[in-house]
């Protein structure tokens, strides 16, 4: 089978399609012919040298796919620690759930890692309630945008931020009831004229170390702030005493090393509480740029450059 391999030279990507036995399933995995695998900023990680995957697990890139089941032709989502971009991969059965039947087979690929990076982080990290509060950091990626739907799905008010102007409009089409364009303002300053003082319950943040000292700002007694990634650095100076003051917590979480058995817990609870919504018009899947497999590097470029919408999709199902 054809998989894809990925290099940066120059500062440059080099994407190619390399051949590779067809992996053989072993106890409690499933095989699945790929329609389409998605992007993600981990992607790059791994190409750079700073992500590797989980021990036994796919060198291949790629953390979610949709396609079928080689055994049944039916149509699966599947979340991975590896082994997405590529023409097959074998799943832990328990990662695997239906494509909602209002999203094709192709673009369902955006949903995996998005929404259930979502879910896990709002509902099991952060324990959101109804009417509460949060703030989304980086709304306009592919996380960002299912959380800002799945949030207002919970019944929470929403605050999200991008860095670029042209993608304000975004955030508020995905039910954004604040938008905050943070070249222009600073955000804390921007939901406290909104909402006043300390109005945020919860916090959704893959920037880190720019952006704690405003997140805990914001924070009302009991707040939660869930540490999603570091992509401003991960040092950076807390203030103990507005911690302590607020009584509140900060949350390091990830997904990919995260063992089969929890995710599959994950899948479960997402397919029980969530799936359902797709049909019933209160979700809506983002897709930014769907490529062929020998237009990768474009695709992982794009992403790089912020230059995406949600997100970006190999479809192994057309050639360029």
């Amino acid at each position: 089978m054809r998989h894809l391999a990925v290099r940066e030279r120059d500062g440059r990507y080099e994407a190619f399609l390399a051949e590779v036995p067809e992996p053989k399933p072993e106890a409690g995995e499933v095989l699945v012919r790929v329609a389409a695998s998605g992007i993600n900023r981990a992607d790059l990680s791994q190409i750079a040298g700073k992500y590797p995957p989980p021990p036994g697990e796919s060198p291949i890139l790629g953390l979610e796919v949709s396609g079928r089941l080689a055994s049944t032709a039916e149509p699966v989502c599947a979340i991975l620690a590896g082994g997405g971009h590529a023409e097959a991969v074998a799943v832990p059965e328990g990662q695997i759930f239906p494509p909602p039947p209002t999203v094709g087979l192709v673009e369902s690929a955006a949903i995996p890692e998005a929404f259930l990076t979502a879910f896990v982080n709002l509902r099991s990290e952060a324990a959101l309630a109804r009417g509460e509060t949060v703030l989304i950091h980086a709304g306009a990626s592919g996380v960002g945008l299912a959380a800002i739907g799945l949030a207002r799905f919970l019944g929470a008010r929403v605050a999200a931020t991008t860095r670029t102007h042209g993608k304000i409009e975004a955030l508020r089409l995905a039910g954004a009831d604040l938008a905050i364009d943070t070249s222009a303002e600073d955000f804390a300053a921007a939901v406290e004229k909104a909402w006043g003082a300390s109005p945020v319950d919860v916090v959704l943040d893959p920037v880190g170390a720019q952006t704690l000292e405003g997140d805990l700002r914001l924070l009302a007694t009991g707040g939660r702030v869930v540490f999603l990634a570091t992509m401003s650095g991960a040092r950076a100076e807390l203030d103990l005493h507005a911690l302590m003051a607020r009584r509140a917590r900060l949350i390091g979480s990830t997904l990919r090393s995260r063992s089969r058995r929890e995710k599959a817990g994950i899948v479960q609870a997402f397919r029980e509480e969530v799936l359902p919504a797709f049909g019933a018009g209160g979700l809506r899947v983002s897709v930014d740029s769907i490529f062929a497999p020998e237009e990768a590097a474009a695709a992982f470029t794009r992403m790089r450059e912020n230059r995406n919408v949600g997100k970006n999709l190999i479809d192994w199902t057309r050639e360029k």
